[in-house]
C-alpha cells in the first residue's frame, strides 16, 4: 500500500500542471499515467494533425516555446517533446505504465487500485482528459458490413482507408480536417454537417486565437457564461494549424470537391438518411461567426488598436450547395469508409464514486468535484473558455490547486 496526500491521474499537460503547483505548495504526490507521459498525444492522433493555437500560445507554467517560428503550429512530435520537456523541468512525481482501475471514497480521503498495486491519498485530481473515448452514434450498427467504419482514434493516413468514397460525418475541427486530407488523397468525400462553429484562420492580420486572447472571449469565466452546459457541449472550431496559415470552412472544402449534406438522422435498409435545411444551420453558423467579429472590431476601437490592425472583414457567407443530397446508398459501393468525427468523451468506468450524471458527465463546480477532495482539470469550459487548451490549463490548474490546499489545511 502506498500512502501519498494527492493522487493525480494523467500525464498530461492537465496533470503535469496540477503537480507543478502542488509541488510549489510542497504537497506531497504522485502523478499515474497508464501509458508515456503526453500519451494521448503520442498514440490517439492522426500523423498530419498539428495543434489549433499557434506556438506562441503553446505554454505551461515556467516553460513556453522559444523556437524559430512563433506564428507557426506544433506537430504532435513537438507537442509530446514539449510536454515531457515540462515534465523534466518540473521535477513530477510520475509513474508510467500504471492503469487506474478502481477509485473510491474512504473515510480519510481516497482508496486507488491500480495495475501496480494499492494507493490511498486524501485528494485526487482527475486529469485524465476529455477525449478517452470517441462519441460514436447507436445507428453504426445499422451500416452494412461491408462498409469499413473508423474513429479519429483508428485513423493515422488516407493510405489504411480503402479505395472508393469516403463519408465523414461531423464538421468539427477533426470532420473538416479529415475530410480535406481524404478529399486531396483522391478519394471522393462526402462530408455530413451538423452544428458547427466557423472561425477564420486569420483576421486583420492576425491569427483569430490572438484575437480571441487579446479581447478577452478565452478568459471569460465558466460562472460568467449564460448557458454553460451548451458552452460545454460546443464542436471545436473549424480550424487548421498549417505553414500558409490557411482558413479551413465549408466554402473551403466545396472547392476542393468535397460534397456537403445534412446531418446523418438515421441509416435504414442500408440507406444513410440526411437531414434537410443546410441553409438554417449555415446562416446560424455565418451569425454568430459575424458576432464575434463585431466584438472583436468592437475591442480594436475602444482599446485604439484599429490603427496597427488591418480593416474589418467580413467573410462571403457559406455557400448552400445547389442540390443536396437526402440520402446515400450505403449498399451501393459509392461509399467504401464512414469516419465518425462525432465527437469524444471522457471515461470514467473506474470511478466508483457517485459523481457521474446521467449523461456520463462529471459532475463538477468549476473543477472542484461534487466529493470532498475530489478535483478536475482539462475539461471544457472548467473554469475558462480556454480550459482545454495547453496555454489555457496554467489558470485553471492554479485556482484547483489553491482549493484543493485549502480543503487540506481544513482537515488537518
Amino acid at each position: 500500500m502506498t500512502r501519498t496526500t494527492t493522487v493525480v491521474i494523467g500525464a498530461g499537460h492537465a496533470g503535469l500542471a496540477a503537480s507543478h503547483f502542488l509541488s510549489e505548495r510542497s504537497i506531497d504526490h504522485v502523478v499515474l499515467e497508464r501509458g508515456e507521459v503526453a500519451n494521448s498525444w503520442r498514440q490517439e492522433r492522426w500523423d498530419s494533425l498539428r495543434l489549433l493555437t499557434p506556438n506562441w500560445q503553446s505554454r505551461l507554467p515556467g516553460l513556453r516555446y522559444e523556437g524559430p517560428d512563433p506564428d507557426g503550429y506544433l506537430t504532435m512530435g513537438e507537442v509530446t517533446e514539449f510536454i515531457e520537456r515540462f515534465a523534466k523541468v518540473s521535477r513530477a512525481p510520475v509513474r508510467t505504465g500504471v492503469n487506474v482501475t478502481s477509485v473510491r471514497r474512504t473515510d480519510d480521503g481516497y482508496h486507488l487500485a491500480t495495475s501496480d498495486g494499492e494507493i490511498t491519498g486524501r485528494a485526487v485530481v482527475i486529469a485524465s482528459g476529455a477525449c478517452n473515448r470517441p462519441t460514436v452514434p447507436p445507428l453504426k450498427d445499422a451500416v452494412p458490413a461491408e462498409v469499413e467504419q473508423l474513429t479519429p482514434f483508428d485513423y493515422r493516413d488516407p493510405t489504411q482507408l480503402p479505395d472508393g468514397g469516403v463519408l465523414v460525418v461531423g464538421a468539427s475541427a477533426t470532420g473538416v480536417q479529415l475530410a480535406a486530407e481524404l478529399q486531396r488523397s483522391g478519394r471522393p468525400v462526402t462530408l455530413s454537417v451538423g452544428e458547427h462553429v466557423r472561425l477564420p484562420r486569420t483576421y486583420r492580420g492576425r491569427d483569430v486565437l490572438w484575437w480571441m486572447d487579446a479581447s478577452g472571449v478565452w478568459d471569460q469565466r465558466y460562472d460568467e457564461v449564460d448557458d454553460l452546459t451548451r458552452a460545454r457541449r460546443l464542436p471545436s472550431p473549424q480550424l487548421v494549424g498549417t505553414p500558409e496559415r490557411t482558413t479551413l470552412d465549408l466554402n473551403a472544402l466545396a472547392a476542393m470537391g468535397v460534397e456537403l449534406v445534412g446531418r446523418l438522422a438515421a441509416i435504414r435498409d442500408g440507406r444513410a438518411l440526411f437531414s434537410g435545411g443546410l441553409r438554417n444551420v449555415f446562416s446560424l453558423a455565418d451569425l454568430k461567426l459575424a458576432r464575434l467579429l463585431d466584438t472583436f472590431d468592437e475591442w480594436a476601437r475602444t482599446r485604439g488598436r484599429d490603427a496597427e490592425l488591418g480593416p474589418p472583414e467580413r467573410l462571403a457567407p457559406t455557400r448552400v450547395p445547389q442540390a443536396s443530397r437526402l440520402q446515400l446508398d450505403l449498399g451501393s459501393g459509392e461509399i467504401s469508409a464512414i469516419v465518425w468525427a462525432t465527437g469524444f468523451r471522457p471515461d470514467y468506468g473506474w470511478l466508483d464514486v457517485p459523481v457521474i450524471d446521467e449523461k456520463g458527465r462529471l459532475r463538477h463546480d468549476g473543477g472542484v468535484v461534487d466529493s470532498p477532495g475530489l478535483y478536475a482539470l482539462g475539461l471544457p469550459v472548467l473554469r475558462r473558455r480556454k480550459s482545454t487548451f495547453i496555454y489555457g490549463i496554467e489558470d485553471d490548474a492554479r485556482e484547483v490547486t489553491d482549493h484543493l490546499t485549502g480543503y487540506l489545511a481544513a482537515r488537518h
